[in-house]
């Protein structure tokens, strides 16, 4: 059969059929969809003329699905849910909603509170794409100033740039609870961990990736996310400096014990909260800009 014979049907004619059956009558059908019972009648009398099968049948007040219409509405309601998604989201980027946002962000910000800002972020934008991209030291601030992202997350502010203080992050010096430096029963110095692999994460930068903290021991071993180099010091491959939320766990459970280092043993990151132009920033950045600080100050 060709094109031309079929019928031609729109999602509009079955997005009606479908209220009809979901709230059991034309008239309610109207009411909800503020339109005309007329309006609705048509298009579905045109529906079931164009398909050439009856769709609805009445059973005292209420009009029900026939067989057929419960199997090919069943088809058609994937379609008309994408359909409403796609007038939802035209209807909030015609109200000036950003359709999608960028947002780089230093890997060591808190994971519990990143989700909690990304689920009321998703509460109040669903119909905004969220481009998420984490990254090691350099990484988020150069995304910033090579105008790839809209909000960024950094340890450092940008020249050129604002940026709000969000919260601090602890780093803590680390190793396997039987890792040989743990055994040396005094205050450990430089030359103690220069003895030693450290596990390094690299900078996720390009233009100019730097390092941060101590850097002096002859062997590195050198990987590019936090998780991984937690798994190096719990193989006991090494040592590192990590942020405390994501090794408390093991702390804890004795599986990994602070490095006792003479200085040096911890420090703090502080992490910023920065706008490409903060004049010029939409409304679902302002709000993710919002979720953030929240989560920030909990």
């Amino acid at each position: 059969m060709s094109n031309r014979h079929l019928p031609k049907t729109t999602l509009e004619q079955w997005r009606l059929l479908d209220a009809v059956v979901e709230f059991g009558s034309f008239a309610e059908a109207a009411e909800q969809l503020a339109r005309s019972q007329s309006a609705i009648s048509y298009g579905i009398a045109r529906l079931q003329e164009q398909i050439g099968v009856p769709l609805l049948e009445a059973q005292g007040r209420r009009a029900v699905l026939t067989e057929a219409g419960r199997t090919l509405l069943q088809h058609a309601r994937p379609l008309i849910t994408d359909l409403l998604r796609v007038e939802a989201r035209a209807s909030a980027i015609g109200q000036g909603w950003e359709s999608e946002l960028h947002l780089a962000l230093d890997a060591i910000f808190p994971p519990n509170a990143l989700f909690a800002a990304l689920s009321e972020f998703r509460n109040i934008c669903p119909h905004t794409s969220l481009v998420l991209s984490e990254e090691i030291l350099s990484g988020a601030d150069e995304a910033l100033v090579n105008g790839e992202v809209k909000i960024a997350v950094c340890s450092k502010v940008p020249l050129g740039f604002m940026g709000d203080r969000l919260l601090d992050v602890e780093i803590i010096a680390v190793a396997h609870q039987q890792h040989p430096l743990h055994q040396i029963k005094r205050s450990l110095t430089l030359d103690d961990l220069a003895k030693y692999t450290h596990i390094v994460i690299r900078d996720s930068g390009r233009t100019q990736p730097r390092s941060d903290g101590w850097t002096g021991a002859p062997v590195r071993w050198t990987v590019s996310s936090l998780s991984t180099s937690l798994e190096a010091i719990r193989n006991q491959i090494g040592f590192a400096w990590l942020p405390l939320h994501i090794v408390a766990g093991d702390l804890e459970s004795g599986r990994l014990k602070a490095l006792p280092l003479i200085a040096g043993s911890t420090r703090t990151v502080p992490l910023y909260i920065i706008h490409a132009n903060q004049e010029l920033a939409g409304p679902a950045a302002l709000v993710l800009d919002g979720c953030l600080r929240q989560v920030s100050r909990d």
